[in-house]
């Protein structure tokens, strides 16, 4: 038994006597009540406080903008599976999201530290691969990150070309345009990561109002202007445009566009050390975030599907981007495209702060295990704002280099954007494995519980879930049609054995002697 597993066993933490929070006393208690818990696994407060329910879920919802990130993806699923295979596909992959968050609300519960999967991992995996799964578990978990927020600031510079596109014919994509304009995003999340960072829970809070403010005011324009098609044309058009052998196969490569929609559920877990009464508000900042993203995904997913022309012309547009198109459709003029246009731009926009914040305190927590290159100057936090300035500040940097790709090579950028889906769900998988066989052995009887947990429902609800993500993780990998060149291959498998490559080496020959596992800082 490690010794994670002997103290408080119920998962109980230090509260008043009536056992609840009054307003005079929250914050103070739910400090004290956070710093307890941190004290278990032998952690310090180092970082401020300043997260609630509401800003939790606001940070969760805005790094998945499930809504935004499926109209902005319709191309691919139109081509495979079409209106039909797009629909079934996202009520499988809602449920399937749905269980992935049960089974990290739990851990998160449990164990409420920055970093999520990776200290998972290490305080529930044995101990003869407790290091090694972790560590492996960190990389995974830095690179995923890592890639939403290159993605998230692309997306950005690249709508607001296609808004050119569409009102100005006459201009052309230029591959260096996208790259200023992906650091001019990245800036804005950076201010307000650093010089407003005691404002971002309220900004969080800000942006979940503006998320489903833009969300209605999509909906409705669409759904009162735009001409309908009938529900026979939307529930039962498949579509193999991608030339596959069969249309089944042509569904689960289209899958990966509603899977893909639901990406960043643990994102308040990595905020955990910034929310006050994190073993109970991170659980339902994802419950809440996968509840309300889905239901705005499943009513946008329909409102568009209803008010689009012709599915196959939809696939091809000159802004690149499909939705542009039918919001123009929809709204009939171009300056009804813009505007809704602009709408899911300003939210892509504001979500940027979301990503950066949490990719940093990714970092940053791995950084404090000693887990990557230069870790002692990443790990540092600023006294005076309590923030990860050198994590912030290096995943900005970070994110600028992969801009500079893009100048030279769309395809070689977007292979490591490509990254995304599989890390992530990999990260998952680890940790959801070694949870797995904690309850198949019967050791979870030993387990520091937290107020969210699955009970009896957990093996069932484990194995479902990662039977999802594997068959997400294997698709995420396959080519995007069925004839293969250089230009359109998908790399991701490659560059995830060369991450995966890298990672080991690195591990055995530095890491495995200075990496440990969670360091204990109490007496530093």
């Amino acid at each position: 038994m490690s010794t994670y597993e002997m103290d408080d066993k119920n998962g109980d933490v230090p509260r008043s006597r009536s056992g609840a929070v009054n307003e005079e006393q929250g914050t103070e208690s739910n400090t004290t009540s956070d710093e307890a818990v941190l004290a278990r696994f032998g952690k310090r407060q180092q970082l401020r406080r300043g997260f609630r329910a509401m800003s939790a879920v606001g940070l969760t919802c805005g790094i998945m903008l499930t809504w935004e990130v499926l109209i902005m993806t319709l191309q691919f699923g139109l081509e495979n599976g079409g209106p039909a295979g797009l629909i079934y596909g996202y009520i499988v992959a809602w449920i399937g999201a749905g269980l992935q968050a049960l089974v990290m609300a739990e851990m998160a519960s449990m164990i409420p530290i920055a970093g999520g999967p990776f200290n998972w991992v290490a305080i529930l995996a044995p101990d003869y691969c407790r290091k090694f799964l972790s560590y492996l578990t960190g990389w995974l978990s830095v690179l995923a990150w890592q890639s939403i927020v290159a993605n998230t600031c692309y997306i950005c510079g690249t709508l607001i070309q296609g808004l050119l596109v569409l009102n100005y014919p006459s201009y052309h994509f230029q591959r260096w345009h996208g790259t200023l304009l992906f650091i001019a995003v990245l800036t804005f999340g950076l201010i307000v990561n650093t010089w407003l960072g005691r404002l971002l829970p309220r900004i969080e809070s800000l942006t979940l109002l503006l998320y489903v403010m833009g969300f209605v005011a999509v909906l409705v324009t669409l759904v009162y202007l735009a001409p309908h098609k009938s529900a026979s044309e939307v529930f039962t058009t498949f579509q193999n445009l991608g030339g596959w052998n069969s249309m089944g196969l042509s569904f689960f490569v289209g899958f990966i566009t509603t899977m893909g929609s639901f990406l960043g559920i643990d994102g308040a877990d990595h905020i955990a050390e910034e929310c006050q009464d994190a073993q109970r508000v991170v659980p339902r900042a994802m419950m809440w975030s996968i509840g309300i993203n889905g239901a705005m995904g499943f009513g946008i997913l329909l409102a568009v599907l209803f008010c689009m022309g012709d599915p196959e012309e939809a696939v091809v547009s000159p802004t690149g981007f499909p939705f542009i198109d039918i919001f123009v459709y929809g709204t009939g003029s171009i300056s009804g495209g813009t505007g809704l246009t602009a709408i899911v731009l300003s939210i892509n926009i504001f979500s940027v702060t979301a990503v950066l914040a949490t990719a940093s305190r990714m970092l940053w927590a791995f950084s404090r295990e000693n887990g990557l290159p230069f870790s002692n100057i990443i790990a540092r936090v600023d006294t005076r704002t309590r923030l990860p300035l050198y994590a912030i500040g290096v995943t900005c940097a970070i994110n600028v280099c992969l801009s500079l790709i893009n100048i030279g090579s769309t395809q070689a950028f977007q292979a490591f954007i490509s990254l995304l889906i599989a890390s992530y769900y990999s990260a998952f998988l680890i940790a959801a494995g070694v949870m797995l066989r904690k309850r198949l052995t019967g050791e979870d009887k030993t387990l520091p519980w937290g107020p969210f947990r699955l009970g009896k429902a957990g093996i069932p609800v484990t194995v479902v879930a990662m039977l999802y993500t594997i068959i997400g993780t294997f698709f995420s990998f396959w080519p995007f049609t069925p004839e293969v060149d250089a230009h359109i291959m998908n790399y991701s498998s490659l560059l995830y054995g060369a991450a995966m490559i890298f990672s080991v080496t690195f591990y055995f020959l530095r890491a495995r002697k200075t990496y440990k596992g969670p360091v204990y800082e109490l007496n530093e």
